[in-house]
């Protein structure tokens, strides 16, 4: 390409859409990844990536059949370009002013199970009173790297440790101890905790694996007791349906036993005795200018918690 071509073709292409495809290529890991996170095709990101480098005149990337590494032009570019972004959001929201409403791409963490049920209708609020925004609602149980993942936040459950992120504190999960009524072989309803400890276990690696605390709903007496599970698992709805079958008690989420509870197929164990609730957080980054995407996001997020959280 001619310096003359170079400098139309360049003209005509937003050179912040060059940039923001240069970063998320680095932070997706691939041209493809990139593509597909920002809703285009792998060819489109490649030329984009090539004209960056054109008009730079620096070669930003070294390709491999396996990986992408940034040279050290590459990585220069990627720090300035992440603050040529934030600078130009904000640029944006101030000269729109702070009511506008957002447009554009919000990418969003979430456990597995809360993701597909408790907090897919304040989504759906999100999406329908912001017809310009897009939502990336990725389910997954561990906690992302909020900046090398691009992610603008994250629902967690569970205490949030990381000093470096703010969390928004939106409710707490109140937990139940659950049996199948096979289990118990006609036996009485245990209603004491060294009861529980003589019947099999399921385990919720994530909050317990060994030892179970419960605590008594009227007088605040605590009691421990060791458990050998015959099942580990990180997963709630596993753990749920592994009780329903009768191979050990659960202990898990009021609001996931519910239905199991009415229908007859778990029992209430020990029912004046609860586990510690769970905190319910929305978590991101600290950042000197915060998107309009985020921010009407956590506003709804707090304004429409889900009833079994706010509840609590």
């Amino acid at each position: 390409m001619t310096a003359s071509a170079l400098a139309t073709s360049a003209a005509g292409t937003d050179r912040m859409l060059l940039i923001e495809t240069f970063v998320r290529i680095v932070e997706a890991g691939s041209l493809s990844a990139a593509a597909a996170q920002m809703g285009g095709t792998q060819p489109t990101v490649s030329r984009r990536l090539q004209l960056l480098e054109r008009t730079l005149g620096v070669r930003l990337l070294k390709r491999s059949t396996h990986a992408i590494m940034l040279t050290e032009d590459g990585q220069r570019c990627y720090e300035r370009g992440k603050e040529l972004i934030a600078s130009w959001q904000s640029f944006e929201s101030e000269v729109r002013g702070a009511d506008d409403d957002p447009a554009g791409m919000l990418r969003v963490v979430a456990p597995h199970i809360f993701g597909q049920d408790q907090f897919v209708e304040p989504l759906a609020l999100y999406l329908k009173r912001y017809p310009n925004m897009r939502v990336e609602w990725l389910l997954h149980d561990r906690m992302p790297d909020l900046i090398a993942e691009n992610v603008d936040c994250a629902l967690r459950v569970g205490a949030v440790t990381d000093p470096s992120v703010i969390a928004v504190k939106l409710g707490v999960v109140p937990r139940i101890v659950v049996a199948s009524p096979s289990l118990l072989n006609g036996a009485p309803v245990p209603q004491e905790p060294s009861e529980l400890a003589r019947l099999p276990w399921l385990a919720l690696r994530t909050f317990y694996r060994t030892e179970v605390s419960l605590t008594h709903c009227g007088t605040g007496e605590k009691q421990c007791f060791d458990i050998q599970p015959r099942l580990s698992t990180d997963g709630l709805h596993a753990l749920r349906n592994a009780a329903v079958l009768g191979l050990g008690v659960g202990l898990g989420s009021a609001w996931a036993m519910q239905n199991d509870l009415a229908a007859g197929r778990l029992v209430h164990l020990a029912p004046q005795w609860q586990a510690d609730a769970l905190p319910v957080y929305l978590v991101y980054a600290p950042s000197r200018f915060q998107p309009a995407r985020l921010r009407r996001f956590i506003e709804i997020m707090r304004e429409h918690v889900p009833r079994e959280l706010a509840a609590a």
